[in-house]
Order: structure tokens, then sequence, then C-alpha cells
């Protein structure tokens, strides 16, 4: 069997279904407007929450550590991978997120990876939230632990898991800190006060909270004043932060662990001395001041408030994340090209990323949105929106 024949039928199908996109190319750094095909779009759908993937103070920290290490480490953390850069990282991290101690690794989605596989057991239960990231998804595929799921926010189902599963060695309930799709937030308070009565961990992915919610941008355990209660902490490098690579933050005990279990850190090379460089001023920015993440949360609450007056459905969201929820898949991908002719990137989601029937367009508002480019946005949602009998 020529198994290409399986992959054309499978693409296909997707184009039949009105599923299939093909790949952006765009011909700009990631900005509020970039270039595509020579012409400039607003950009709706970037991760960059803060702006600072072109923060000067980000920019020359890559400069000086080039000039200074080079442009790779050589190799992995346990051999010659680590640099006194990569150290001091993580002793900034772990002061800005208020634990022990922290351990970088190339990605959010392979600290997910590395975390949960060497944390978990066949003696053990993960108990996750049915609408957590596929990072933490394939995480959890990599163990050996029993695997429970609870339904997205229900803290009855999560109190009920916790009691049948009292027999395991350990729990660790997972959960986002702010769900990518929907935008909206865990209800941590709640998941702590259960695993305490339960004795069971808390495990917190903070990649669309980090740099977003909390003082400064510390996260969703600063956000509820969690701190000594969250045991296991992720964040990203690579949205709100600007860069890319992911953090565990915890014990120090934790931390040691990690560095003799967790396979993505054992045998992947670490993060260039630019990109260590750039996350440690991007956390020393974000320590310093709380203009930028003010400014995204007056720019968030305003633009979700102006498209619910038109009457757009936004679903849950509670954050710079505001989906408008349009449910059939060819619809939604169509609603998303049409924006685009008119000026605005904003992504459409669809099967398998969320439920047949939820298609969205994930619109994300940053800090460095002026008032004009929201207005822009509005205007040309509203005037697609019409077309397409969203609002009226």
């Amino acid at each position: 069997m020529n198994y290409l024949n399986d992959l054309a039928a499978y693409l296909e199908g997707l184009k039949n279904e009105g599923r299939y996109r093909t790949l952006k190319v765009w011909e700009s750094g990631s900005d509020t407007w970039m270039v595509l095909n020579g012409r400039k779009i607003l950009q709706m759908s970037s991760n960059n929450y803060l702006g600072l993937t072109n923060h000067p103070k980000l920019k020359q920290a890559a400069i000086e550590a080039i000039e200074k290490y080079g442009v790779g480490s050589g190799s992995v953390r346990t051999i010659t991978g680590t640099l006194d850069i990569h150290e001091e990282l993580e002793i900034e991290l772990a002061k800005f997120k208020g634990t022990e101690a922290a351990l970088v690794f190339q990605s959010g989605f392979t600290t997910n990876q590395g975390a949960l596989s060497a944390v978990l057991g066949p003696d053990d239960a993960v108990i996750s939230d049915e609408l957590n990231h596929a990072s933490i998804i394939d995480g959890i595929r990599l163990t050996k632990a029993a695997r429970k799921i609870f339904a997205h926010k229900d803290m009855d189902q999560l109190e009920a898991v916790l009691k049948e599963t009292q027999h395991y060695r350990k729990r660790v309930v997972v959960t986002d800190g702010v769900f990518s799709m929907d935008g909206d937030i865990a209800p941590l308070p709640d998941i702590v006060q259960l695993a305490e009565a339960y004795d069971a961990i808390v495990y917190v992915d903070d990649a669309h909270a980090s740099g977003v919610l909390g003082k400064n941008g510390k996260g969703s355990t600063d956000h509820f004043d969690l701190h000594g209660r969250v045991h296991i902490q992720i964040g990203t490098l690579s949205k709100a932060v600007g860069c890319v690579g992911g953090y565990v933050a915890g014990a120090q005990l934790l931390k040691e662990h990690l560095i003799h279990s967790a396979r993505p850190f054992l045998f992947s090379t670490s993060q260039t001395p630019a990109v260590a460089a750039t996350c440690l001023a991007a956390i020393q920015v974000l320590r310093d001041s709380s203009e930028l993440v003010t400014r995204l949360w007056d720019n968030a609450n305003g633009f979700r408030a102006d498209l619910q007056r038109l009457g757009f459905d936004t679903g849950a969201s509670e954050t710079p994340i505001i989906p408008i929820i349009i449910g059939d898949p060819a619809k939604t991908m169509r609603f998303s090209d049409r924006l685009l002719e008119e000026g605005v990137f904003a992504q459409g989601i669809v099967f398998p990323t969320v439920a047949m029937d939820k298609g969205r367009v994930r619109l994300i508002v940053t800090a460095q949105h002026t008032k004009e480019d929201l207005a822009f946005a509005l205007d040309c949602l509203q005037k697609v929106g019409r077309e397409f009998g969203l609002i009226s």
C-alpha cells in the first residue's frame, strides 16, 4: 500500500469539510501590524500579549548574549549545555513566581511532557480538566498513571473523582490557569481547597496566564493569592514573555527530580544563550513595571464589551483571549478568510482543536493594540459579522 494515498485521502476530506488550511507566510516580525503577501494586516491572533518581542531591552540582551556566548549552547543541560545565563534565568523565575526553584525547558509543550511523565508513576492517578491543553493530554499519555477526566470546571465532579481515587499512592489534579480556546479562568481556589481536603497535588499550567494574570503578570497562583498552596506551576516563555521556552516552578526537590528524570530536559539541547538572555530581560521588564499588563487588560475588557454590544457570542471569555463562536467548521474558516480580505487576521479554530460544532475565530487582544487598531478591527468584524448573519 502506498501510504501517500492515505495521506492524500485524509487531506481531501479536510478540504471537503472546509477544515483544510495553508500556512500563512508572514514577511515581517511579530507585531501589531504584519506584512502578508506585501500587504499590511492587523494581527489579532498573536500570543505576543505584551508586545515584548520587539522590546529594545530584550533585543539588546539577545545581541549581547550572542557576542559573549555564540549562537548555541553546544549540548544538553546535563553535559555542557548549562551556562550561567540559564542558572540566572531560573533564579529570577523562582523569585518572580515566589517558589523555591525553577527549571527551564525548551518549550511549554515539552515542559508538560517532561514534568507529568516524571512526576506520575503506575501507582498514581492524574485528574485532568476535559479542556486542558494538548501538551497536558500528551504528557499524561506518556505516563502509566490512572487517568481521570472531570467536566470543565465542574467542582462536584472533581470532588467525586478525588473521593474514588483515594487508594492511589498520590493524585495530581491538573488544570490550565487560563484555557486557551475559550479564554476563561480556572476556579483555582476551589480546586486547591478540594485538593487539600483530599490530600492531592495541584498542578497548574499557566501558559496563557504567564505575563497576563496576577501582579506584574506573575500568573494565576498570584492572581488568587494561593502562594504555597499550588505545588507545581508550569509557565511559558513563548507567549507574553515574548521569546520561546517553558519552565516548572516549585520546590527545590522537584527541580532536582526533574533534572534526573524529565526526558525532554535530559535529551534536548538547551536554550540558546540569546533565548535565555532574552527571557531573563523579559522577566526583569515585568518585575519592574505593571504598565503593560494594565494596558493589556484595559484593551481586552473594552474590546470584549464592544463585541458583545454588537451581538457576537464571545463564549466564556474573561481574559484577552476572546473567541467569536460560529459553530460550523466550514463557515468558521470562511469567516476567518473574509476578515483577512478586510485586513484583519483572526485565526479560525475548528475540530479537532475544538468540538465539531464549536468552531470559532480566536481573537487575542494585546497591550500594543492602539484604540485606532481596535476600532478598525471592530468595524471589520461588524461588517463581516453582518454578511455571515452572526449579528444584525
